[in-house]
């Protein structure tokens, strides 16, 4: 029998997102009657000198001191919801107004001090608030730069071509050193025959020939900028002045018309770690200070050549790694194993030679060409192991030995960090007072590469101070927004990197490209952050350094032992580009929440999966009697063989009932849902043994529900340890591998609708069997047992009960981690049809397994999958009334074997979540739009059932007072069903919430359960709230009223349920009718005596 769908006209509205914009200035100076005023660094010089320099600025004269050129400025963008740092300039004060509207300013500081990037850690140091956590949906600023970058020697190849001079990872990658202990410097492409010689760039991708290739990439990203480095050795191949090789800057000039014609905009990076070997040989590379003069010539043909047509120049990348891994630790080219008072020496002359770069642009060229000048500085991130000042502390340090080791002399005062110079006071060079202003303000823009360049790969672990790593962009920008005074921020690499065997379904990459991205968009957004632009690191697969061809990061595969060498597009590539092309999440329908109600006879739910049984009775039911000791123990007695006669219990007698259905009562649910203890009611797994203080329990609950007007919907059997919730017995003798166990369900089955059916009309003969621990013959006889509760409940109990019944299979939505792979998309539905078709198939289907389940399985050569009978087929497919589900998380697939580790053989998946995911404390993801995506896909796999989510919650923090997950995850997801009943046509028919109570769930529960007292938690009362508003109530929805149902209960009347009562009432009613009727009668007789 099936039941008539209970879906009724609902109307809804979708309720759009109103962001609230608030200007953002950004620039990190009060503008004021025209000058800038500032404090720190430059506090301490006198009020004229101010005024002299911001006069200067004025004019377009720029200082050394100064960090930008006001008409030379990258575009600036207005970000939303960004507190304002600076108010719009008011009209001209006079000098005096002026001083007194700084003095109240003293509580804000207009110019960043070193230290300041300290408070970062206190304010990300709780937790946000679930709605802020997950993704943001929001755009970028207008004018926002989207560039994808790649490096010379990892993408060029071309190395003895057209005249260029070898580098020094030329000869490091052919005579790779091998430090003691170190592991090799770079594998070779995978696939390639071994043995084989140490991978290298010879060739790689083979850019230097493939120019209109690499462009077409481009167009096809959609970027507005593409970062590029320019080979030392290609364009001088000794290094110094002398002729240029034509060739190579023919090249140059060659990539940069293309990118003209796409409408691409370079930033070319001058020195990305390749340099001449010759200049290595004859000077020991960067350790020698007069290499900055061949570097000045070299930056200087690149100007004169390319100049007119580059708008943004990096002058060196990364110095960190070109110092410290080049000349100290030796891991990479050079390959110098010196001390580390050498690395700090090439720093040193790396951050002289960058000035010396700066100020020839600012001076010979910014006037004629209008560009920015830059150097990429590296970064990693670094949290306190625990939120002490000391731990903070080291944190700080650990960003001023990597990233402030550079930062700070550039953008700040022109000197090392305090924390460098005070614990390396014998290793750090000196800056004379003139080296410092002239480094001090020599870069545009603060060019940021973050990634697995230096994170987790070639950070120095004496630099994290004892500290933990973590991948945490956000935090980063800022922290060098508070540090360095606000500056412009354009992150020129980021991104991460999959293993060299995996090809074009790169999800792993994708998902933090996701994730960088979106912690850029939150830091515009909500931290008022000024970034300009971002890159994505790389545009193809190449040589990746000490690691060489083991990862990949393009965005487009190569395969590196082809021929032609073509670029095919990841899904990252096809993401990205989806990214730009909508300038980041925007809100979407799907993504806003709807306003609307339920029907009438929708059933709002709680669910405890084992109630408490307690079978305490009350002391009313003791037969002894006691004498109360008034003298001596003040306390009762026992009177040894002395008893009365020993009453019936009732329901009353079970002091636990009635408290719990007190609490499911304030939480205004309509049905309570728990399972039954099969291995309590039959020990033995037979009526052999019938515990019939069990059975009165539960039928006492039931009964008690009922006349609270709350449906109970009960559960036959759940697994659940020890022995599967199976009797021991059959648990002992193969559980549901014996098909016995499917004789004795169905025999359990009969007597529960005998003794409890008169009061339960909502069965569950199994909730929720997990398919992934279980054998084929398992599932086989699991689906057999079902099916014969089912008929027994139809044929013998439906016509006097009136119930319905049905299977509750957990379904968890698979979503293809890669959206635009055929190959995910296959396997995802090869998962749901192992998870869910397995039982659902046989049931609401077809009678059989799934036949993508039957063919998978036999491709494989395993044929244990049984097979069912005619019969058996007939007795399994349409036993069921309705269509439950639980559910409570998305998992992600993916074909590639990125992590053979967490790889699936079997069913050749990978598991893996979107790291931009809500996750709770158990690490279950929070994607509600999940539910909404399994509905449907039972709606068209089984057809227009009814449908029930039978059980769906999150844990959460026991010690969060607030419970702000548990109302945010239920919040969503009710709403994402009520989308799928309302828009989709869902027959959705009831929603339960998981779980009742801590107590039998811990960490699930809405009440909290403590010294055997039940307080409510703040999730609870929205629960309630949802349902006395049968949905999200809008304006269309207030006029509704749905009238309050109840059950009839034939065995529950008033005179019904207290005959014991009612019969002492007429015991005291008759004794005093008697005791009144004596008092007559010798009240009388007295009188006539006396006469």
């Amino acid at each position: 029998m099936h039941l008539a769908r209970c879906r009724a006209p609902s109307a809804a509205r979708a309720r759009p997102l109103r962001p609230a914009p608030s200007p953002f200035p950004g620039a990190g100076r009060l503008r004021l009657a025209g000058n800038y005023c500032q404090r720190g660094p430059a506090g301490k010089r006198g009020w004229a000198r101010r005024q002299g320099r911001a006069a200067r600025r004025g004019a377009g004269i720029k200082g050394r001191g100064a960090v930008r050129r006001p008409s030379a400025r990258l575009p600036r963008s207005m970000p939303a919801r960004a507190p304002p740092r600076r108010p719009r300039p008011p009209p001209p004060l006079p000098l005096s107004l002026l001083l007194l509207l700084l003095l109240g300013l003293g509580a804000r500081r207009l110019r960043a001090e070193p230290g300041d990037g300290a408070q970062t850690w206190a304010r990300f140091a709780q937790p946000p608030a679930p709605e802020a956590a997950g993704l943001l949906h929001d755009t970028f600023p207008d004018g926002f730069l989207w560039a994808v970058g790649s490096a010379a020697y990892q993408t060029e190849g071309g190395w003895r071509q057209h005249g260029k001079g070898a580098s020094i990872w030329d000869t490091f990658t052919h005579r790779p050193p091998a430090p003691p202990g170190a592991p090799p410097v770079a594998r070779p492409p995978s696939g390639a025959p071994s043995p084989s010689p140490p991978a290298t760039g010879d060739v790689a991708s083979d850019g230097y020939n493939n120019v209109f290739r690499d462009t077409e990439g481009l167009r096809e990203l959609g970027v507005t900028h593409y970062r590029f480095s320019i080979s030392w050795a290609r364009v001088l191949p000794n290094g110094s002045a002398g002729a240029p090789n034509r060739e190579g800057l023919r090249y140059y000039r060659r990539l940069l018309e293309r990118l003209r014609e796409l409408g691409v905009q370079p930033v070319v990076t001058l020195y990305h770690w390749d340099l001449p070997q010759r200049l290595q040989d004859a000077y020991g590379g960067w350790a020698n200070r007069a290499l900055a003069d061949h570097f000045r010539d070299y930056a200087e043909l690149c100007f004169r050549h390319f100049g007119g047509q580059v708008k943004y120049w990096i002058t060196i990348d990364n110095p960190y790694v070109v110092a410290w891994h080049g000349y100290a630790t030796g891991r990479l080219a050079p390959g110098v194993r010196g001390s580390a008072r050498l690395g700090y020496l090439v720093a040193h002359n790396l951050l002289l030679a960058h000035a010396k770069i700066w100020h020839l642009y600012n001076t010979s060229f910014r006037p004629t060409q209008g560009g920015q000048v830059s150097i990429a500085l590296s970064s990693h991130w670094i949290n306190p192991r625990r939120m002490t000042d000391h731990s903070i502390k080291e944190c700080q340090k650990s960003l001023d030995f990597v990233l402030g080791w550079f930062a700070k002399p550039i953008f700040i005062d022109g000197d090392y960090p305090e924390s460098m110079k005070n614990n390396l006071s014998h290793l750090l060079p000196d800056f004379t007072e003139a080296e410092k202003k002239f480094i001090k303000g020599t870069a545009d823009f603060f060019a940021l590469s973050f990634g697995p360049t230096l994170s987790f790969q070639l950070l120095d672990p004496h630099m994290k101070f004892r500290q933990l790593e973590s991948p945490s962009l956000r935090q980063l920008l800022s922290w060098i927004d508070l540090e360095y005074n606000h500056p412009q921020i354009f992150i020129v690499e980021n991104g991460w990197f999959v293993s060299g065997t995996t090809k074009r379904d790169d999800a792993k990459y994708m998902y933090y490209l996701k994730k960088f991205v979106m912690e850029t968009l939150k830091a515009i957004r909500l931290d008022g952050v000024d970034v300009i632009g971002y890159t994505a690191w790389s545009l193809m697969d190449g040589f990746e350094w000490h690691r060489g061809y083991s990862i990949r990061r393009g965005l487009f595969y190569v395969d590196f032992l082809s021929q032609d060498k073509k670029l095919l597009p990841k899904s990252s590539a096809l993401f990205y580009q989806k990214l730009i092309e909508k300038n980041g999440f925007p809100p979407l329908p799907e993504n806003q929440p709807l306003e609307g109600t339920f029907p009438c006879d929708f059933a709002w739910g709680i669910v405890d999966n084992y109630i408490q049984v307690d079978t305490t009775l009350s002391q009313f039911t003791d037969p002894n009697v006691y004498l109360w000791d008034v003298h001596h123990s003040k306390r009762l007695i026992k009177v040894d063989g002395v008893v009365t006669k020993k009453r019936k219990s009732y329901c009353v007698d079970f002091a636990a009932i009635r408290p719990q259905i007190a609490l499911l009562q304030e939480m205004h649910v309509s049905h309570f849902h728990f399972s039954l203890d099969w291995a309590l009611i039959l020990p033995l797994g037979n009526q052999s043994q019938v515990n019939h203080t069990v059975l009165d329990y539960y039928r006492c609950v039931v009964s008690e529900l009922v006349r609270a007007n709350i449906t109970p919907v009960v559960a036959l059997w759940r697994p659940a340890a020890p022995h599967q919730g199976l009797p021991r017995p059959l648990a002992k003798h193969g559980a549901w591998e014996n098909p016995h166990t499917a004789s004795a369900f169905a025999e359990y089955a009969r007597l529960c609708f005998k003794d409890l059916g008169h009061h339960v009309k909502f069965w569950i003969t199994m909730g929720e069997p997990y398919t992934r621990n279980m054998t084929y013959s398992a599932g086989h006889n699991l689906l057999k047992a079902h099916a014969l509760a089912w008929r027994v409940y139809d044929e013998n109990f439906r016509g006097s009960q009136k119930g319905k019944i049905s299977i509750a299979l957990q379904a968890d939505w698979i979503e293809p981690a890669c959206p635009f792979s055929q190959k995910d998309k296959e396997v995802a539905e090869r998962v749901l049809e192992f998870d869910i078709g397995w039982l659902a198939e046989p049931i609401f289907g077809s009678g059989d397994y799934p036949r993508v389940m039957r063919d998978w399985l036999t491709q494989r050569n395993n044929f244990l999958l049984p097979y069912f009978t005619e019969d058996e087929k007939k007795l399994i497919r349409g036993s069921f009334d309705f269509l439950a589900v639980s559910h409570y998380t998305t998992i992600l697939v993916d074909w590639e074997k990125e992590d053979p580790m967490k790889y699936n053989d079997y069913l050749e998946v990978q598991e893996m979540t979107d790291i931009t995911w809500l996750n709770s404390p158990s690490q279950v993801a929070v994607v509600p739009w999940g539910l909404r995506k399994i509905l449907n896909w039972l709606k068209l796999k089984y057809g227009d059932l009814p449908m029930y989510i039978i059980s769906n919650g999150i844990d959460d923090d026991p010690q969060a007072a607030q419970d702000k997950l548990r109302v945010y995850y239920m919040q969503n997801y009710v709403n994402e069903a009520l989308k799928a009943y309302v828009l989709d046509g869902v027959n959705l028919c009831g929603y339960f919430a998981y779980s009742f109570n801590d107590r039998t769930a811990p960490k699930f529960g809405f009440y909290h359960y403590a010294a055997n007292q039940f307080e409510p938690k703040p999730s609870m009362k929205h629960y309630r709230k949802m349902i006395d508003s049968n949905g999200f109530s809008g304006p269309e929805t207030l006029g509704r009223f749905c009238p309050e149902e109840f059950t009839l209960c034939t065995e529950c009347g008033f005179f019904h349920t207290r005959k014991s009562l009612l019969a002492f009432i007429a015991f005291l009613l008759f004794a005093f009718i008697i005791s009144l009727s004596l008092i007559f009668y010798y009240s009388k007789k007295g009188k006539r005596s006396y006469k």
